[in-house]
């Protein structure tokens, strides 16, 4: 699980980001914590195996998985761990006073949660399994992409630490209000996931075991939400996606590749019976100077089925 995505554990108490610092730490041998302190920026804990209470102020936690706890700055607190033969696992996400004043200064909706936990001591967020894998995807992506040297990194964590922030804010507003995580949400989640691995394996399984759940219960939810199968669904995603790429000057070779079709002959048949037409066609259509120089082998051939 990820195991490359690991950090070794150290006692520090300030940022050496001027922004945010993500940490991802499986203690298979746990040991004794910093106890009770301070800091002077914001943190978000996510808590994933081990018996261990948090102490926030006077107020005392015995964490189960799932929980989120949402620690200001300068609040007392500390994680102390109960039983140290038991692996110890969480993500702890750091974010400086000014990187969250500039959050909460484009929408009062990210500081939601911490003014709850200022005002009322509610510190601890309590999500299910389902509703916690979604969060935990975020965070292995943050870290990947922190570990990255691809282009517009920066700008990608900005957005996905503020898309986790606002995530955290929509639990909180949710169980502090009493509203019951659904299946529409779920049905979100396997949609947004399905957009970021869109050239992935998306099967049901491999979905299914993604989230944890049975594919007959994502299939009912499915159903129940679009009408269609996911099968189908995932199959339309794509077929839009190859269509905007053809359209925009993209060959359909690569196209076919870029969404995760396989097979050409079998992208082809299944772009003429969604859009009644075929990718050439269609590309010819949009006045692309496609010649028959830049067409693939498999194209060919399966021009010749048509005729």
């Amino acid at each position: 699980m990820k195991k490359n995505l690991t950090t070794q554990y150290d006692d520090r108490q300030y940022m050496e980001s001027l922004d945010f610092e993500l940490y991802y730490y499986h203690d298979t041998k746990p040991s004794p914590r910093t106890g009770l302190h301070t800091h002077k920026y914001y943190e978000f804990y996510f808590f994933l195996e081990g018996h261990a209470e948090a102490q926030v102020q006077h107020e005392h936690y015995m964490l189960k998985y799932g929980d989120i706890l949402i620690v200001p700055p300068s609040v007392t607190h500390g994680i102390f761990v109960r039983d140290f033969d038991i692996p110890y696992r969480r993500f702890d996400l750091w974010i400086s006073k000014a990187a969250f004043d500039s959050l909460r200064h484009q929408g009062d909706e990210f500081g939601y949660a911490v003014n709850m936990a200022i005002k009322e001591s509610r510190h601890v967020i309590h999500t299910d399994r389902i509703t916690f894998n979604s969060v935990l995807s975020k965070l292995f992506y943050i870290i990947e992409e922190h570990k990255s040297a691809r282009f517009g990194r920066d700008w990608q964590l900005k957005l996905s630490v503020s898309d986790l922030i606002l995530t955290v804010n929509r639990l909180a507003f949710e169980q502090f209000n009493d509203r019951k995580i659904t299946q529409d949400v779920l049905y979100q989640n396997i949609c947004d996931y399905i957009e970021r691995n869109i050239d992935e394996d998306l099967s049901l399984d491999s979905i299914a075991n993604h989230f944890f759940l049975s594919k007959f219960y994502i299939s009912h939810v499915f159903k129940d939400n679009i009408g269609i199968s996911l099968h189908k669904y995932v199959m339309k995603k794509r077929l839009q996606l190859c269509r905007d790429a053809i359209l925009s000057g993209e060959s359909m070779s690569q196209a076919c590749n870029n969404y995760g079709f396989d097979d050409y002959s079998n992208f082809y048949r299944a772009f003429k019976k969604e859009f009644g037409i075929s990718p050439r066609d269609l590309a010819k259509s949009a006045k692309l100077n496609i010649t028959d120089a830049g067409v693939s082998s498999a194209e060919k051939v399966a021009d010749k089925d048509e005729s």
